[in-house]
């Protein structure tokens, strides 16, 4: 799995991405088109699952 990690307290353009897109919770976890907010395994898990 390919993945870009983007660390928001050192990027400001990470930063500026998250609040553009009106998050400012963290973690965020972008799968295909779902945006996930906190850690949530299951979430993550279906989210995965639902790529296929």
């Amino acid at each position: 799995m390919q993945f870009v990690e983007k660390n928001v307290g050192r990027d400001p353009e990470a930063r500026q991405e998250l609040m553009e897109i009106g998050l400012m919770s963290l973690p965020v976890l972008l799968i295909g088109d779902k945006r996930l907010t906190g850690f949530n395994p299951a979430q993550i898990d279906a989210a995965l699952a639902a790529l296929g």
